[in-house]
């Protein structure tokens, strides 16, 4: 390698490792760092700009990377790359066998315009939001089709000329043993054509990032995990391609009297114990703005859960609301007057057992048990 010859991962400072996303992040931090127009009249920081330019170009690609992990600087040079050029990078045994047999199996594959990636959106909302539903509004940056070449990446004047490397045929050959490989063209990567002078804003890609402010509606019903797709709003695909979509993820925040388990509610009311002996009422209000008078039979034990038919959530994307389910749990008096304890001790008084029939049996059982 040359000392012109710099190593990519290097210049955009990450390691070999870096996925797509860390590659993206520390390219866009350099060439704000280096673009001419914070350095007017500074030929170094230009220089550095285009070679940053030059190394993300090549390591956002996952075909122009693989070229470059194996045979560095000499896969873009004709007759690099241990004396095979980049047609010399086979790929995988796939490529050999659609070279051979695809005619018998339909045509080789045809180069297609890459659709834009498609991008997630995590949401918080709380429950109300949840059972209501709701407008809400959302910015983020993503790519979209570069205004001044129409996503073409072509300098607004201008067009494309045919490939140099493959005759504009979009796919090269190497032969290996008996066999000749073919895969695309790793110039014009298998459009068969090249763009005479790259625009000037998007450099050549046909999309540039930019803040968006999107419309998501939240229909009624909507739970953790529940995923809201918006076609056509991921990033704009390279040189006119599709656009990917775009999926808003929702996280329904914990409430602090409800707990919800798909379209049912619960919560946990405490009761005191002569309510849950003598039985009463208890009042539960909704997320629907409506009360619940919710019945406590005599004798109610703690733990004991109580139905309310069509007080929970909506169903989603359909009719009727799930049930609320009320959870009693029996409250022992810790602060007594003298005048409550001696009506408890009266009351104790007169106690035969009969009264808490599942204390009895199990005294019962314990007196069986160890034979007393």
């Amino acid at each position: 390698m040359s000392s012109t010859e710099i190593d990519y991962y290097e210049l955009l400072q990450v390691s070999r490792t870096a996925d797509g996303a860390e590659i993206k992040s520390a390219y866009r931090k350099l060439a704000m760092q280096y673009h001419p127009d914070r350095n007017p009249g500074d030929a170094e920081c230009e220089a550095k700009f285009k070679a940053i330019n030059a190394a993300y170009d090549c390591l956002k690609d996952p075909q122009k990377r693989a070229a470059y992990d194996r045979f560095g600087h000499a896969a873009f040079q004709q007759g690099g790359g241990g004396g095979a050029g980049p047609q010399a990078d086979f790929g995988d045994i796939g490529d050999i066998f659609e070279t051979i047999f695809g005619s018998a199996f339909g045509g080789g594959r045809q180069q297609q315009a890459r659709r834009g990636a498609d991008l997630r959106y995590d949401m918080e909302i709380t429950l109300e939001e949840a059972f209501h539903g709701k407008q809400a509004e959302i910015e983020i940056e993503v790519s979209q089709v570069c205004e001044p070449c129409g996503g073409t990446g072509a300098e607004p004047g201008t067009g494309t000329r045919g490939c140099n490397l493959c005759n504009g045929y979009g796919k090269v050959r190497a032969k290996q043993g008996f066999f000749v490989v073919e895969r695309p063209c790793p110039t014009c990567h298998g459009r068969g054509e090249v763009i005479e002078k790259p625009c000037h804003e998007c450099r050549g890609e046909g999309r540039v990032d930019r803040p968006q402010t999107l419309d998501v509606e939240i229909p009624p019903g909507v739970d953790t995990g529940t995923r809201i797709r918006l076609a056509g709003k991921g990033e704009a695909g390279p040189r006119g391609a599709p656009p990917g979509d775009l999926y808003i993820f929702l996280h329904v925040r914990p409430h602090a009297v409800f707990e919800r388990e798909n379209t049912t509610l619960i919560t946990r009311v405490p009761i005191s114990f002569t309510k849950a002996a003598l039985g009463g009422c208890v009042e539960i209000p909704d997320l629907g703005g409506e009360t619940n008078s919710v019945d406590i039979p005599a004798g109610i034990q703690s733990g004991k859960q109580l139905r309310v038919r069509g007080a929970g959530m909506p169903v989603l994307q359909g009719r009727g609301r799930g049930d609320l389910v009320v959870e009693v749990l029996v409250e022992t008096p810790t602060k007594l007057t003298k005048e409550q304890k001696a009506i408890l001790e009266q009351f104790r008084e007169t106690e035969t057992g009969e009264e808490c029939p599942e204390s009895m049996g199990f005294f019962d059982r314990l007196k069986n048990a160890f034979g007393g």
